[in-house]
């Protein structure tokens, strides 16, 4: 099956989506195209090492989501499912009818949803620290995540002409990861993972993540026991010793050795 139309050179540029536009790097030549979802207040730099680690043997496909980085423009929208339509405006932009799509933390979310809904257009999946079904989000934790965002208010404006943070209000920041939340609960998770019919493979970190305490992240981790046992599509590629927020960083390697793996396996027709 056709996976893109042909394009020899990289392109950078922007992409209309919506009320909006991203700001996508397309490394072009005739690899198999991967496209990389960020973390959710994440830049596509993030994937640099994996990218570097994989080569030339894949076209490179990443960009910034609605209000981050440096380029990519403000919206009305900053709901889970604009960022699912995202993937697909990226794609078309860039004439890719089949893609692998990685994502880590709320990339891998994006990236799980997007698979199970286009079996037919996604070659693989490699989910990084993200997609976990647990039920973390309650009353209490809904308070703590506003608190933090309220807090982290005052000097985060001063960052975002670096593109270290996006340009949106405490209010919008904390918005999205309470509906991450609800969406991270077993019983909206769970049925998304279940149907996923692609080689999908996890790559998890030992350590803690920013906001987190104590074992609530290896808590969060253990929600894929059932998962992989309810769907053999599903693996666990690499667990690896680094923590949530530097697994790109320090273990790229496993990263892009998971890549790897899931592309062998659709060569392979699994």
């Amino acid at each position: 099956m056709k996976t893109t139309s042909s394009t020899d050179s990289q392109w950078t540029g922007m992409v209309p989506v919506d009320d909006t536009a991203l700001a996508v790097t397309d490394t072009g030549g005739p690899g198999i195209p991967v496209i990389y979802l960020n973390g959710q207040f994440a830049t596509q730099g993030y994937w640099r090492r994996v990218i570097a680690e994989l080569g030339t043997g894949w076209r490179h496909i990443t960009y910034d989501e609605r209000a981050r980085g440096k380029r990519s423009m403000c919206s009305a929208d900053y709901s889970f499912e604009a960022a699912v339509r995202d993937v697909d405006a990226v794609l078309a932009a860039r004439g890719v009818d089949r893609a692998l799509v990685a994502g880590w933390s709320y990339g891998a979310f994006v990236a799980a949803h997007w698979a199970g809904r286009n079996p037919d257009r996604t070659l693989g999946a490699v989910l990084v620290e993200g997609a976990q079904p647990y039920d973390w989000l309650d009353e209490a934790m809904e308070m703590r995540i506003r608190k933090l965002f309220r807090r982290m208010g005052w000097f985060m404006p001063l960052l975002r002409p670096t593109g270290l943070t996006p340009r949106m209000n405490a209010e919008q920041m904390a918005d999205i990861n309470i509906e991450l939340g609800k969406l991270a609960r077993e019983r909206e998770l769970g049925p998304v993972l279940d149907d996923i019919t692609v080689p999908t493979r996890y790559v998890v970190a030992s350590g803690t993540s920013l906001g987190s305490s104590g074992d609530e992240q290896e808590r969060i981790r253990a929600g894929l026991d059932a998962v992989t046992a309810r769907n053999p599509n599903i693996r666990i590629s690499a667990k690896v010793a680094s923590n949530h927020d530097a697994i790109l960083k320090k273990d790229f390697l496993a990263v892009a050795e998971a890549v790897r793996e899931v592309t062998a396996l659709d060569r392979e027709g699994r």
